[in-house]
C-alpha cells in the first residue's frame, strides 16, 4: 500500500493518492488533475476511482477534471446530492483496491453529508490502517460545525457522535490523513503537522479531550474565526460539478487603450497582485489590492465578486502562470487578461494614477502624539485582543466592504495590520468606496513591536 500525500500552502490542503498493487484511488482532488496523472503514471498505477469526502467549502474539487482525463468513476457521499455522475456511497459502502478494502462510515458534523474513508491493507490482516477523514478530524483540531447557518448546534451534536462513537473506536495504531493542515478556515487551531494517528489525536487533541457533550457543543460553536465568502458559494459549485479548467477564457495581454474600455462598461474589476509597496506608490484608481505573495487564494476569494470580469495588474508577466491556479482554487475563473506592461505602461499611455501614503511606525508615533490621527486595525477580533494601540477601531478588513460607513472620509486614517498586507487590502476598500486620507503602516504590529513601541499605552 502506497500513500502519497499532495499540499497546497495558502488554502492549506491535503489530497492523497492511495495506491495498492497496480490501481490507485485519489482523496480529495484539488482543481489540477495533472499532479494526481503525473504521480499515478510515476508509481505505475492507473486511476481507478476520485474519492470525495463531502461537498468542499474553501477550495473547488478537481473530481470533474479529473474524470475527464481518467475516466475513473467518482464516488461521492449521498446525502451531497450531486448532480453530476458519479457513485453515491453511504454507510457501510466498500470501494475495492487490489488487495485494500475501503469502507465508508458516516461522519457528519463539519458538513452534513460528510463521509470518512477507511483502509484495511487485506494483505496485512483485517485491522484498519489508514484513515482519510477530510474535514472531520485534523491533527489537533476538529472540523468546525458552524458553516451553515442556523445548523451550528445540530451540527456540533453530530460532530460529537462522528469522533467518539464512531472515528475513535479505530485502534490506536491507524493513520490519519486529514483534509487541510495549519493555516485553514475549515478549523480554529489546526497543526502544521501534516499527517497523525489514531492514538496520538486521543492522547494529545485538547477537543477530543472534551468528553462531556454539551460542553464540546458550547466550545465548537462560540468565537469561531470569521468564514471567508467563497465558502457559501464553493460547496454548491462542487455539488453541481464545477466548470471544467479546459473551458476557461484563454487570459490574454490587454494594452492598457482596451482596459479604458473595459473599466468604462462598468463590468470589470482590477485586482492588483503587487506587493503593497509597490501598490501605494502608484496603482489604477478602484483596484483591489491582493499581495499574491499572502494567503492569496483565501483572500480573493474571500473579497472578490466572482460574477465579473477580472483584470490583473501584475508586476511580471510570467507570475500570470502562478496567480491563475491559485484563484481558480477558489471559483475566481472570470480572468479575462492582465494589463500588458502593467501600472508602468499605464503611467506612460496618460491615464490616471492613484496612490496611498505608506509610513513607518516611527511617523506612526508621532502622529499618535498628535492625535489628529485615527487608527484603524484591521486584524481579526482575537488578534486585536491580544494586542492593540490604545485607541484604535478595530474592523476586520474583508468586512470594510460594508462597515466603511463608519469611519468619517474627512479624517486622517492610519491603517495598521501584523505586517502592512492585509492593511493594503483595506486601503484598496476604503479608497474604493471614495476615501482619500489613508496611511498604511509598513511592518504593521510586527515592525511596531520590533521598533520597541509595544509596550505604549
Amino acid at each position: 500500500m502506497i500513500i502519497r500525500q499532495f499540499f497546497i500552502p495558502g488554502i492549506a490542503h491535503s489530497s492523497y493518492l492511495l495506491g495498492g498493487v497496480s490501481s490507485c484511488v485519489i482523496i480529495d482532488p484539488a482543481r489540477d488533475p495533472e499532479p494526481y496523472i503525473m504521480a499515478a503514471d510515476e508509481e505505475g498505477f492507473k486511476i481507478t476511482g476520485i474519492l470525495e469526502t463531502h461537498l468542499h467549502a474553501d477550495f473547488i474539487s478537481g473530481h470533474l477534471d479529473l474524470h475527464k482525463r481518467t475516466h475513473a468513476p467518482i464516488y461521492a457521499p449521498q446525502r451531497a446530492s450531486c448532480e453530476f455522475s458519479h457513485t453515491p456511497v453511504s454507510e457501510g459502502s466498500l470501494i475495492s483496491l487490489d488487495d485494500c478494502s475501503i469502507s465508508v462510515i458516516e461522519t457528519p458534523g463539519h458538513t452534513p453529508e460528510h463521509i470518512s474513508y477507511v483502509v484495511t491493507h487485506l494483505s496485512r490482516g483485517d485491522e484498519p490502517v489508514a484513515l482519510f477523514p477530510g474535514d472531520t478530524l485534523f491533527v489537533g483540531d476538529v472540523g468546525r460545525p458552524d458553516l451553515f447557518p442556523g445548523r451550528a448546534h445540530e451540527l456540533a451534536d453530530a460532530l460529537y457522535t462522528s469522533l467518539h462513537e464512531k472515528i475513535m473506536t479505530l485502534p490506536d495504531h491507524c493513520e490519519v490523513y486529514p483534509a487541510h493542515g495549519a493555516g485553514s478556515f475549515c478549523g480554529r487551531a489546526l497543526s502544521a503537522k501534516r499527517s497523525t494517528t489514531i492514538g496520538y489525536e486521543r492522547k494529545f487533541n485538547p477537543v477530543l479531550q472534551i468528553k462531556d457533550r454539551n460542553r464540546f457543543i458550547l466550545e465548537l460553536t462560540e468565537n469561531m474565526p470569521p468564514s471567508p465568502d467563497h465558502f457559501r458559494r464553493c460547496s454548491n459549485i462542487n455539488r453541481k460539478g464545477p466548470t471544467l479548467l479546459s473551458t476557461l477564457h484563454d487570459i490574454q495581454p490587454i494594452p492598457p487603450r482596451n482596459v479604458m474600455d473595459y473599466l468604462r462598461e462598468g463590468t470589470c474589476e482590477i485586482l492588483d497582485t503587487r506587493r503593497y509597496d509597490a501598490f501605494g506608490s502608484a496603482h489604477i484608481p478602484g483596484s483591489w489590492n491582493l499581495d499574491s505573495e499572502i494567503n492569496f487564494s483565501t483572500f480573493t476569494g474571500w473579497v472578490i465578486p466572482p460574477d465579473k470580469d477580472i483584470l490583473l495588474a501584475v508586476h511580471r508577466a510570467d507570475e500570470i502562470t502562478k496567480i491563475i491556479p491559485m484563484l481558480h482554487r477558489v471559483g475566481i475563473d472570470r480572468v479575462i487578461g492582465y494589463i500588458d506592461g502593467g501600472v508602468v505602461r499605464w503611467a506612460l499611455a496618460g491615464n490616471v494614477l492613484d496612490h496611498i501614503r505608506t509610513i513607518s511606525v516611527h511617523e506612526l508615533d508621532a502622529l499618535l502624539s498628535e492625535k489628529e490621527t485615527v487608527v484603524l486595525d484591521v486584524r481579526t477580533a482575537g488578534e486585536f485582543a491580544g494586542y492593540h494601540i490604545p485607541g484604535s477601531i478595530n474592523v476586520h478588513w474583508p468586512d470594510l466592504r460594508t462597515r466603511w460607513s463608519e469611519l468619517s472620509r474627512d479624517t486622517q486614517i492610519a491603517v495598521i495590520c501584523a505586517t502592512g498586507s492585509r492593511s493594503s487590502i483595506a486601503c484598496s476598500i476604503l479608497k474604493r468606496n471614495g476615501f482619500s486620507k489613508l496611511l498604511n503602516v509598513a511592518g504593521g504590529y510586527t515592525g511596531w513591536i520590533a521598533g520597541g513601541f509595544g509596550d505604549k499605552k
